[in-house]
């Protein structure tokens, strides 16, 4: 296993600067001003493959290259720390570890972009998160890697950290930039895109933690060593949070390219369903993207071997496929339900839809509704049709993906679980006892 980002994660006190430094920390930061100009480092990135670690796969060095430059005007970075994907908590980790990696990279990436301010904006329940970062910032200006004349290159960088309010809206890039400048995190119509008006309409960049983390191994190893590892356009190494059903959750930094099977099931990894129970169904990229049943977990269905890469996951389209997305692998196993585990999901969109864009305000709204009927043993068979008929409204017709984000698990799991939908409202009693134990007496009565 190549480890890159997490290398050193249980290395005792790694979170300081003094003992991050003596493992080789902030190595990118003198190569880059010394060694290399701006161009060099975006060709580096260019040549790693590396593609956005939050969820959309974009090309990052190709992202870095649309950045306007127009004349006199100030650029901005923008770490997007705003980690709230369920299921997804492995830049949380990074940062809690090792947060002196994620500066390193964004002194690197910073130099490469142009931008003289750049930000990290953080989720609002990750506080204590936020207390490590800064305690790392404060050194990291106090030991000459942040202010003025960086290692005597000419290049001057101030970094803050900024607390978001807790809304899942503001992972989205705009809605972000607007939460930053005091505004309601609304998403912004586009174009014009970020890189050409972003922050205080500036040309910005807004990568994910993990995403700036990895330009720290890109630079100092170069790019072409950073795509040797992998398959294809899924380059380098890639952090996965694990959870659910498996013997044993956690963070893992995977190559990118080893089979599901083996993360599932391999020794160096999570070591197969928790109790020795069977595997039932798993969301592998976090609570947006669509559930598979565990026959198109470990094998596509033209039964080839499925892959930890973006390609591979995605093999058959929404039909037979999903997405690696921010890398939230949720397993379930054989006593799990998806009728509830669905209107989970559908709970979360609901309440965390900014209400801009009508087809997500009252479609988000009437899915939980209608999935809250369903899991109560209120339902029908009509309400089952009607959820599907309710996600051909939403996806598509808003300005942000969160509506798609709402829609993709629902519709999923209705494509591959609908006999459980049915048993639902054939069952009804049964499927109180399983799921809460009691009949309420509504269920009764109904």
């Amino acid at each position: 296993m190549r480890r890159l980002l997490l290398e050193h994660d249980q290395v005792p006190g790694i979170e300081t600067y003094e003992v991050y430094r003596k493992q080789g920390g902030y190595r990118s930061v003198e190569k880059a001003l010394k060694k290399m100009s701006p161009e060099d480092v975006l060709e580096e990135v260019k040549k790693s493959g590396l593609r956005g670690r939050g969820g959309a796969g974009f090309p990052t060095g190709m992202k870095w290259s649309f950045l306007a430059k127009p004349e006199g005007v100030p650029r901005h970075l923008l770490c997007n720390a705003d980690e709230s994907e369920p299921g997804t908590f492995k830049d949380r980790y990074l940062m809690e570890k090792i947060p002196h990696l994620l500066i390193e990279g964004m002194i690197t990436s910073s130099y490469a972009l142009g931008a003289n301010v750049s930000y990290i904006y953080i989720r609002g329940e990750y506080m204590w998160v936020l207390d490590i970062l800064e305690k790392a910032v404060a050194e990291a200006y106090d030991n000459g890697w942040l202010g003025k004349n960086i290692l005597g290159s000419g290049f001057d960088l101030d970094l803050y950290v900024c607390p978001g309010g807790g809304a899942y809206i503001c992972g989205e890039e705009t809605a972000l930039i607007e939460s930053l400048e005091g505004k309601r995190g609304n998403p912004r119509m586009k174009p014009p895109f970020p890189a050409v008006a972003g922050l205080w309409g500036r040309p910005t960049v807004v990568n994910n933690v993990e995403s700036i983390a990895a330009v720290v191994p890109i630079v100092n190893d170069g790019g072409d060593e950073y795509a040797k590892i992998g398959v294809g356009r899924s380059t380098g190494t890639k952090l996965i949070s694990a959870c659910g059903n498996l013997e044993r959750p956690g963070v893992y930094e995977i190559e990118m390219g080893i089979t599901v099977e083996e993360f599932i099931y391999g020794d160096d990894y999570c070591r197969g369903i928790a109790k020795g129970k069977k595997l039932k169904a798993c969301v592998p990229g976090g609570s947006s993207v669509p559930i598979l049943p565990h026959y198109l977990v470990t094998k596509t269905a033209t039964g080839e071997d499925r892959l930890m890469t973006y390609e591979s996951l995605a093999e058959g389209g929404f039909e037979s496929g999903s997405m690696l997305g921010s890398g939230g692998f949720i397993v379930f196993d054989e006593d799990q339900c998806i009728v509830r585990n669905t209107w989970n999901f559908a709970r979360f969109y609901a309440h965390e839809s900014c209400g801009q864009c009508s087809p997500c305000r009252e479609g988000t709204g009437w899915m939980e509704k209608v999935l809250n009927r369903l899991e109560h043993g209120q339902g029908n068979m009509r309400d089952i049709d009607l959820l599907a008929d309710i996600n051909k409204k939403i996806e598509g017709n808003t300005i942000c993906p969160l509506g798609d984000a709402a829609a993709w698990p629902v519709a999923a799991a209705i494509r591959h679980f609908r006999d459980e939908f049915e048993w639902h409202v054939n069952h009804r009693e049964e499927a109180q006892k399983r799921n809460y134990g009691l009949i309420s007496e509504k269920t009764a009565s109904a």
